[in-house]
């Protein structure tokens, strides 16, 4: 009977601590096998090409080369799975956006107190990251981010109809986000959006969209009225966020409840939220990441007249939400995410074309 091949990792982290606490727990799985570590950049570099490694933990801040031009220079001369390893500070949850964008799969934050046991508790997390990550579909980098032509922007004239747009999403979720909405007018539906994100980088992912983006993005807050033009994310680590109205207005609910299929926020609790409040106003979009999280609450979105889109599988990083979603027949369509932004619009009432 043949053997599955383990997963093999290569860890790079100037902390002996760090280094040796992930050994422990990627060596616990028995799918999983780390078969180097390293303290810098540049030890890391002789052990890739000794090893071959499936997968690459990566250190934020470290000596000798920063884990930002590292994995940069990695990027664009041999491309591999990396997840990023980040302490919660507002400099590393900059750096780590950074890193998702120039092609990081996902990340794993380090706890800022009792940092063996922490790290300990996140064992099945972090083992889950890496699996995604020796599966993932990595994206091919054709200019720097930050330094690219803007996308085109998409413009429409749209009914009176107040529509509303759910978007959902996990590993490699926060560039697919950043491409679905930087062709998107001013004058878009509301979007609300739950990305599965630790405390403490939502803001930054914000700013960067924000800056990026003609619709207005926000991080969520309760009580906050949705509006056309405005995004609203759903704030990482801290609450679930619903759609609810107050009066004739719709608003953000965000709820300070249970992890809901391992996560808080969920998108789950999001599009269920949409299927009771929006009905047939609203629409509802899968994006790439693992797992089941939304398929269920698009599900009852799509039962309650909503328009429901999943990503493709050939553009996803990871397709287990979307595919879970189109298994289930809860999104009617696969859309390639070069498409998403148009197709969003035409739903929405808009009559959309390049200008």
């Amino acid at each position: 009977m043949a053997v599955n091949k383990k997963i093999r990792v290569l860890c790079v982290d100037d902390s002996a601590l760090v280094r040796s606490l992930m050994t422990e727990i990627i060596n616990a799985h028995p799918d999983l096998e780390v078969v180097a570590t390293a303290p810098d950049p540049l030890i890391a570099r002789e052990l890739i090409k000794q090893h071959n490694p499936d997968v690459l933990t990566l250190d934020v801040e470290m000596p000798r080369m920063d884990g930002l031009d590292f994995l940069e220079r990695l990027m664009r001369l041999r491309p591999m799975p990396v997840v990023m390893v980040s302490s919660l500070t507002e400099r590393n949850s900059e750096v780590t956006i950074r890193a998702l964008e120039l092609g990081a799969v996902d990340f794993v934050t380090k706890p800022k107190l009792g940092l063996r046991d922490g790290l300990l508790d996140y064992g099945d997390m972090i083992a889950d990251k890496i699996r995604a990550a020796a599966h993932a579909r990595l994206r091919p980098r054709t200019a720097q981010p930050g330094g690219e032509a803007p996308r085109q922007r998409l413009s429409g004239n749209f009914s009176t109809t107040e529509k509303l747009v759910m978007i959902g999403s996990s590993t490699g979720g926060t560039e697919a986000i950043r491409h679905v909405l930087e062709p998107l007018p001013a004058n878009s539906p509301a979007i609300m959006i739950t990305q599965h994100m630790p405390a403490g980088f939502t803001k930054s992912f914000v700013q960067r969209l924000d800056g990026l983006c003609a619709v207005q993005v926000h991080e969520a807050e309760d009580g906050q009225r949705v509006l056309p033009g405005h995004v609203y994310l759903a704030p990482g680590g801290v609450a679930h966020m619903k759609l609810a109205r107050s009066g004739a207005n719709y608003v953000v609910k965000l709820e300070y409840s249970e992890p809901v299929n391992r996560h808080r926020p969920s998108v789950d609790v999001l599009f269920q939220s949409a299927a009771q409040v929006a009905g047939k106003n609203a629409i509802g979009v899968i994006l790439t990441g693992m797992g089941k999280d939304g398929a269920q609450g698009l599900l009852a979105m799509r039962q309650a007249g909503a328009r429901t889109f999943a990503q493709d599988e050939a553009s996803c990083v990871v397709f287990g939400m979307p595919r879970e979603a189109l298994l289930i027949g809860a999104a009617e369509e696969a859309v390639p995410l070069d498409e998403l932004s148009e197709r969003i619009l035409k739903s929405a009432g808009s009559f959309g074309h390049r200008v």
